[in-house]
Parts: structure tokens; sequence; C-alpha cells
């Protein structure tokens, strides 16, 4: 299958280098809006430089976009329009309402459009919906997640990410309704600014909890924060009426136990994203193949993506209100 690559920063060098390992990759065309930084990535790999983006999609039978946020919705748009099936990180958008006519859009194109919410690959996480599913736990009473980046983003993101819970947090809304197979129905957050003032600058926080119910009843909390000293903590807790998980308890886990005579990970701890899920980012892509081939439907639709979403502007909503918010009211 021809592949067009659009987006040669962090997150595209990196589909870059798994896509031409991927036997059912025949070509990988790779383009960016700064040619040069493409040509690069393409050499570096050994996939071919496109000299346009539109001349990439023109040339694939599949696309896969990791271009700046900015640029999704159209780029979605466009691929929807040439018929090819397409993967894009998140978000679709960063407005609501854009997002839901994209997938409008997608949706009457009749393409399937893939989301990349990379955790519902990781191994850990697929084997704590496994033994959810199957009710090895018994019934579920409570999750617990943890999100925990080893630094802030340089200030001139800030004001460009859409706040800590529609960037960061985004995922773990995503991940709770994939965990539990239920939606979000009610989020009560707080947020503080307790290391780094730059975000009150920009109406930010640094530090972030929420509690949420569950449509089927299960409740679940979130720890936030943009900085952890020890490295990149990514945690599921799930607690059953028989046992209980935790996804992201390891060698590699960035803390320590309190208790006396308790040895440390051995570590090294997680020093970012690529390092936490690389299996994850390989399966996700492996899907998405899958997917754009007709053999089977997007395991993260961009309904999924609009869910997310929706629970990250309720969170804030509930942040700036003070208040616990309903989904009904968003």
């Amino acid at each position: 299958m021809r592949v067009a690559l659009i987006g040669a920063g962090r997150i595209g060098a990196m589909h870059a280098r798994n896509l031409v390992d991927n036997a059912g990759v025949t070509e990988l065309l790779v383009a960016d809006v700064d040619t040069a930084r493409a040509a690069e990535v393409a050499r570096s790999v050994g996939a071919v430089p496109s000299p346009t983006i539109d001349a990439a999609m023109d040339g694939a039978e599949a696309v896969i976009i990791a271009a700046a946020t900015d640029a999704h919705a159209s780029l979605i748009r466009a691929t929807a329009d040439r018929r090819l099936p397409t993967f894009c990180e998140k978000p679709i958008a960063k407005d609501l309402a854009e997002s839901v006519a994209v997938v409008e859009h997608v949706e009457r194109a009749g393409i399937p459009l893939q989301l990349g919410f990379q955790r519902r690959f990781d191994p850990g996480y697929l084997e704590a919906r496994r033994l959810v599913t199957s009710g090895e736990l018994g019934a579920i009473y409570a999750v617990a997640l943890h999100g925990h980046d080893p630094e802030p983003p340089h200030e001139a993101y800030i004001p460009t990410s859409g706040g800590i819970f529609r960037d960061f947090s985004v995922h773990d809304f995503d991940i709770i309704r994939w965990l539990v197979d239920a939606d979000v129905e009610e989020i009560f957050a707080m947020g503080s600014v307790r290391g780094f003032d730059v975000f009150a600058k920009y109406s930010d926080v640094d530090t972030a909890v929420a509690s949420l119910r569950m449509t089927n009843g299960i409740l679940a909390t979130l720890m936030t924060t943009r900085h952890d000293p020890l490295g990149y903590d990514i945690r599921a807790e799930v607690y059953g009426s028989r046992d209980s998980v935790v996804v992201g308890l390891g060698p590699r886990s960035p803390f320590r136990s309190a208790e006396p005579g308790v040895p440390a990970p051995a570590g090294p701890a997680w020093p970012n994203f690529f390092d936490r899920f690389p299996e994850a980012y390989r399966a996700e892509l492996d899907a998405f193949l899958s997917v754009a081939a007709g053999n089977t439907p997007s395991p993260c639709t961009g309904r999924d993506g609009i869910a997310a979403l929706r629970t990250a502007i309720a969170a804030d909503r509930s942040r700036h209100e003070h208040r616990p918010v309903l989904m009904t009211e968003i």
C-alpha cells in the first residue's frame, strides 16, 4: 500500500520509522510545509520526499496526518474529498463545532478515520480492558488515572495548547470510556498553578484533578501535572470486587515506595511518551493499515475523538465555574 505521511516533526519522524518497517507499506511518501524537513526525514528512513502535500495525497492509497494541530481539520477534509482512508493524531480540531463538522464530512464521504489515541494499543491497557470486560476483576468500583509530564512545555506552546485538559488529559478522557465501555456522565474539575507561574499568564494551570461519574455508575478520578522530576508517569488503577490491577507499574515507573525496605524501581524511568509507548505507536499503525485495506473497522473513530473533546470542554467549564458539569450541558 502506498502511504502518505503528512507532517515530519517529532511524531511524524517516529511514524516514518515505524511505517518503513511495516511489510504492508510498499512506498512511503513524506510531505511537510517545510519541504527540507520532509526531505530529511524521508532520507533518514529510505522513504520518498514529496514536493507538496497535495502531491503526496494524490499519489497515496492511505494518509497519516501528523502535521500541526491547526492543519488537522483542513487535511482531513482534503483526504475525505479524495476518498482516502485517514489516520490523524489528536485532536481533529480544537473547537467542538469544527470537530463535529469535520467528522460529518468524513461520514458523508464514507472513508474510515482513525484517531491517534495510542494508549488503546498499549499491552498494559489492553490487558486491563480484557480483565474488565471478561469479568475477572468482578464489579468495577472505581478507576484512578494519573498523567504526569516530565517537564512543562515551552511558553510559546501554552496559549495554543487548548489547556491542560484538552492537550494532555484528553488521552485519559478517551481511555476511561474505552476501558470501562461507558461514557462520561458528569465531571467536577479543579486546577492550580503550583510551580510554573507562566501558566497563569494564559489562564491555564500546571496541576489539575477531576472526579468523573460514568453512565454505568463507575467512578473515576484523574490527577495530572505538567512536571514530574523523576520522569514520564502514565498510570491507570482499576479497582474491582474480585481483583485490582495497575497499568504503568513496573521497573521503569518514575516513583518509589515510602515503605521501609521496599526497593525503588530498577529504572531507568520513562523519559517521554515515545519511550513509554513504543509498542502502542507501532500497533496503532498496524491497525490503521488493516482499516485502510478494508479488513477491519476503525478502532478509534472521529466520534470517539468528539467524546473525549467534549469531556475536556466540560472539565474546563467545571474548573472555571467551580461546579460539577453534566455532559448534557456540552
